[in-house]
């Protein structure tokens, strides 16, 4: 929590002086009953003492003065806000190795039902493009609002050969580009909407001209965070129909080196998903987490309906207790 104005904090040295002030005074007043009184009558003129509970009322007197003192000095807390807007790219492997039925009816199939799961977290102001990528990356759709379009480009997807993961987060970069270019020479990192790529694979560089780690060095420089997602598990296999009607089982178990670089350079996450139900918990959460963003805000007003509150409170409390001890 940061203040606008701290100086007034300085009011809150006053408050062991007013519990000082305030100890003084019932010794004094306890002090000035027993010159003038006899105290064991006092249980003739009163029908009941307050105890510790006259302590109460200053206690929460006390503790609405704080907030009042905090609240002149205007605090300004961090709060998650919904984002208006953003751009997310979905870069979708559709290597021969997501035709493993290790996950589901078979990893791309649940790949492919988990981000329409994602569509549904994040907001509908976000504008999402699809990239597809084997030996080489294509666009599926560009970034778009119209979440039809994006379905459809999902739907379409089918395996083919190699894994080329570089072309795909390079091509991600360029395509997460702002509408207006001559913003992006603006000052912060709200003076563009905000980016990501979110990249599943379950395997490592395998063709294509880009290699991951440029790749990672363009989305770092353009600020676009990388989320990756590793997706199979060690038992996954491949089948494939050979000439002459013979099979062949191709282990393809996941790799998650490339995909652990991408996020760590680029400030992006890397999760696991053993399986399609793992997976979809990954897109929820990364649907959410893009969904919103963190930003300082005033909360005087918040310290002051408390302080407001208790002091009333207090008041009350306190005429309730006092209204028959002279």
């Amino acid at each position: 929590m940061s203040f606008a104005w701290p100086i007034a904090l300085i009011g809150l040295a006053l408050l062991p002086l007013l519990v000082l002030l305030y100890l003084w005074s019932e010794r004094r007043r306890e002090s000035s009953q027993a010159a003038f009184g006899n105290p064991d009558l006092l249980p003739n003129v009163i029908d009941r003492k307050p105890g510790r509970l006259r302590y109460l009322p200053v206690a929460i007197l006390l503790v609405g003065l704080a907030a009042m003192i905090v609240g002149v000095a205007r605090p300004h807390a961090t709060v998650s806000v919904p984002r208006e807007e953003a751009t997310v790219i979905l870069a979708m492997d559709v290597s021969r190795s997501m035709k493993a039925t290790d996950v589901e009816p078979t990893r791309l199939d649940a790949a492919r039902a988990a981000a329409e799961g994602f569509l549904a977290e994040v907001p509908e102001k976000f504008r999402v493009g699809v990239v597809s990528f084997a030996t080489r990356a294509a666009v599926g759709v560009p970034p778009t609002h119209d979440r039809a379009l994006v379905e459809a480009a999902l739907d379409s997807l089918s395996p083919g050969e190699g894994t080329a993961i570089g072309d795909a987060v390079a091509l991600a970069v360029r395509l997460g580009q702002p509408q207006q270019p001559d913003q992006e020479g603006g000052d912060g990192e709200d003076a563009v909407p905000p980016r990501a790529i979110l990249l599943i694979s379950d395997g490592t560089q395998d063709g294509g001209s880009v290699d991951p780690a440029k790749a990672a060095a363009q989305a770092k420089e353009r600020r676009i965070p990388v989320h990756t997602v590793l997706v199979g598990t060690p038992s996954g296999v491949v089948e494939e129909t050979l000439t002459g009607g013979f099979r062949r089982i191709i282990r393809v178990p996941p790799s998650p080196e490339t995909l652990q670089m991408l996020s760590q350079a680029t400030g992006g996450e890397f999760y696991t998903a053993l399986d399609d139900e793992r997976l979809r918990d990954v897109y929820e959460e990364l649907g959410s987490r893009l969904g919103e963003r963190e930003e300082s805000r005033e909360v005087t007003d918040v310290f002051a309906a408390f302080a407001s509150a208790l002091l009333l409170v207090g008041g009350a409390l306190s005429a309730f207790l006092f209204r028959r001890v002279p």
